[in-house]
């Protein structure tokens, strides 16, 4: 797994959505397997990282027959999880942010990436499915209103982005297939880079 040129792969993160008098906090929970997008286009936190941190700094994996231009490319795989009641058009929805948190770190589904995301709910519970116990004819459901479903999009959003951050930051170098090797990406240069931005303190990882 290579993301923006440095050793990828799994990444976590949470929100939790705040309480209001109509709505109870929900959470949103993200999972990433991070195998895509170009160094030169990584950020954090609207940081140029990729810029800061370049080919020339760390090297990029050099893989045989990559063509001119097709770096970037790979699949990075989403899944969106929440307690909140949501229906299957609304779990759609919530997929589609997460690809407004992949293009925060700089990802742009580019022509050779095959990008998947899935999003589901858990906040309803079927009548009746335990094993031998009999359904209702019909079953109720609860909705969260669409009115109240911006908090999980930015939840969403905010979690996608963590996620493929922390999938880099726990990565380790690795040489695989051709002796291609995928370098990690170095916590100091990685906070001297963001310090630089006013972002976080020296020595905080």
């Amino acid at each position: 797994m290579v993301c923006h040129g440095f050793k990828g792969g799994i990444g976590t993160a949470s929100r939790v959505t705040d309480s209001t008098d109509s709505t109870d906090s929900y959470v949103v929970g993200v999972l990433v397997q991070a195998n895509h997008g170009a160094r030169s286009r990584f950020t954090v936190n609207g940081v140029p990282v990729g810029v800061a941190i370049d080919a020339d700094t760390v090297p990029t994996p050099q893989v045989p027959d990559l063509l001119p231009g097709a770096e970037g490319g790979g699949s990075i795989i989403v899944v969106v999880a929440t307690d909140a009641p949501l229906l299957p058009h609304q779990c759609q929805r919530l997929a589609q942010r997460a690809g407004l948190g992949i293009a925060r770190t700089g990802g742009a589904g580019e022509h050779g990436s095959g990008d998947l995301i899935v999003a589901f709910a858990t906040g309803n519970r079927i009548v009746g499915s335990d094993y031998g116990s009999a359904p209702p004819a019909v079953q109720r459901l609860d909705m969260l209103s669409d009115a109240f479903i911006d908090p999980l999009f930015h939840a969403t959003i905010e979690a996608t982005e963590e996620a493929i951050v922390n999938a880099l930051v726990a990565a380790e170098t690795m040489t695989g297939r051709d002796d291609v090797t995928a370098h990690s990406l170095p916590h100091p240069l990685l906070v001297d880079t963001l310090d630089a931005h006013g972002l976080c303190s020296p020595g905080e990882s």
